[in-house]
């Protein structure tokens, strides 16, 4: 009976550690992050149009719309911020409108 209900909180743990949100960090380190970013203003151009979330239970799973975290332990997602398109792994362009948050292609 002890090893079910180990069973059951493990796999618990598991579905609540898949299912959380878009807490994201941004590393000044490219080697440490988990997605490389290159942010557009043309909407067009994006992957994934992102809202700023002041909130992080607003945050929801690859809805676009994230809570920047100061905190590395706590975030989902490590962003590093490039410069080059050509680098990026993700094209990012932010918006003020929580409604137009996700992805694009």
């Amino acid at each position: 009976m002890k090893s079910f209900k180990l069973l059951l909180t493990f796999t618990f743990a598991i579905l609540f550690f898949e299912s959380k949100s878009q807490v994201v960090y941004s590393t000044e380190w490219k080697s440490e992050a988990n997605k490389k970013v290159y942010v557009t203003d043309n909407p067009a151009e994006a992957d994934l149009i992102v809202f700023k979330s002041e909130w992080k239970s607003d945050a929801q799973k690859d809805s676009g719309i994230w809570f920047f975290t100061d905190f590395k332990t706590e975030a989902d997602i490590l962003v590093y911020y490039t410069e080059w398109r050509s680098e990026a792994d993700l094209v990012i362009c932010y918006t003020t409108y929580k409604e137009e948050a996700g992805k694009r292609k």
